[in-house]
């Protein structure tokens, strides 16, 4: 099973940026998904979640109303929209597979599969 993060870069407050996690080695749409991130000398936070077949999104209330989460099974792949970016969402965001249930959780130790992380960095 791998997980590959991409899409990350440097952006301006304000901006939008893109990322992608592209899945391979299983049954992509078996399974809920999450994006987190870790902000430098900061413990990784829950960013964003989504269900398996994409119905159901939740959102931690420092990105609500300007992050997406959406996914297109046919392609293994998911993706977060980041508009309206701030200084503070500056951090290393990773994907994450939930296992075994399709529930929402905010914990790390509910995902049994991680992506190695792309960097992100709004500058002000």
């Amino acid at each position: 099973v791998q997980l590959q993060a991409s899409g990350g870069g440097l952006a301006q407050a304000g901006g939008s940026l893109r990322l992608s996690c592209a899945a391979s080695g299983h049954t992509f749409s078996d399974y809920g998904m999450a994006w987190f991130r870790q902000a430098p000398g900061k413990e990784r936070e829950f960013v964003s979640f989504i269900t398996r077949s994409g119905v159901r999104t939740y959102y931690a209330d420092s990105v609500k109303g300007r992050f997406t989460i959406s996914r297109d099974n046919a392609k293994n792949t998911m993706y977060l929209q980041m508009n309206s970016v701030k200084p503070e969402d500056t951090a290393v965001y990773y994907c994450a597979r939930r296992g075994l249930l399709d529930s929402y959780s905010r914990r790390e130790y509910d995902y049994d599969k991680w992506g190695q992380g792309t960097q992100v960095t709004v500058s002000s």
